[in-house]
């Protein structure tokens, strides 16, 4: 593929500072506040899940020492499994710090795992790809049978869409197994990341960034996604959660597009906490 075909829209035209265009956190009160509350949340949703009888496990997946995933049992038999990638931006953050939001999934009777993986710039975001495809074949393999449903948040969001495109090392019986894939603000076309200063961590040629981007990428069929973002995130979000439906529908795919009223990127994720949330009733259809 030449140059100017990887370069070529969608790309939102008349934006001078990309790195303005994916600044969360400059654009959201108090968002040092939000971090704190994870951390606290996250806390005490272990210590209450311990003392429930139910402590979390952890699942080993790779070599590295973050490839393992956080396991949470709900209280009665599973009705399916729910996995959660997290976001930041392939930067930071661990699976440790996002366990709260496995309440909602917990509540709907699923095993919830909660995924770690490597992060740049240690690693990149091609490689990234590959421990989190590692770590659902391995959740697959150690809960078989059960349905799976697939949901991230920002490079999340990217991560479990690209988990369904073509070519990737999933098997096709655990593709199968895969009944929705919720995409929270998901980042679905890297190339425009190539023009802020993150990549100088990513690393990432516009060739790279194309063949790493869902929506320049063919889904394996059949394929039920919701693209999901807060009607108040920076409008970059906003475009980027409507690409998959216009570049895979029309291949088949089918895909769904939320926008949540009054949500940011920072709060969109709120709704994964609660059983009867209209999120969790889409993602899991209860």
């Amino acid at each position: 593929m030449a140059k100017n075909e990887h370069d070529r829209s969608p790309i939102t035209s008349g934006i001078k500072d990309w790195d303005d265009a994916y600044a969360n956190a400059a654009h959201i009160p108090d968002a040092n506040t939000f971090i704190e509350h994870w951390a606290r949340q996250s806390k005490l949703f272990r210590e209450q899940q311990a003392a429930a009888g139910r402590p979390m496990a952890k699942l080993q997946y790779g070599a590295h020492d973050r490839e393992h995933v956080d396991v949470f049992q709900p209280a009665r038999k599973p009705a399916g499994i729910a996995i959660y990638i997290h976001g930041g931006y392939w930067l930071r953050f661990s699976q440790s710090d996002w366990s709260h939001l496995a309440a909602g999934a917990i509540a709907n009777q699923h095993i919830t795992a909660m995924v770690g993986y490597p992060l740049c710039p240690e690693s990149n975001i091609r490689d990234i790809a590959a421990s989190v495809t590692k770590a659902v074949a391995a959740i697959a393999d150690e809960y078989p049978e059960l349905p799976i449903y697939l949901a991230g948040h920002s490079a999340g969001g990217h991560l479990v869409s690209h988990l369904i495109c073509k070519p990737n090392a999933l098997s096709k019986p655990t593709r199968d197994r895969i009944k929705r894939i919720l995409s929270i603000s998901g980042v679905h076309d890297l190339v425009p990341l190539t023009k802020t200063d993150m990549n100088k961590q990513f690393d990432m040629s516009l060739a790279s960034a194309a063949a790493l981007s869902p929506a320049r990428l063919r889904p394996h069929l059949p394929c039920s996604i919701i693209a999901w973002a807060g009607a108040a995130e920076r409008p970059e979000f906003i475009r980027q959660n409507q690409l998959l439906k216009s570049t895979w529908a029309p291949l088949g795919a089918d895909c769904q597009i939320h926008l949540e009223p009054e949500r940011h990127h920072f709060n969109v994720i709120d709704d994964l906490c609660q059983a009867e949330s209209p999120m969790m009733k889409r993602w899991l259809a209860v």
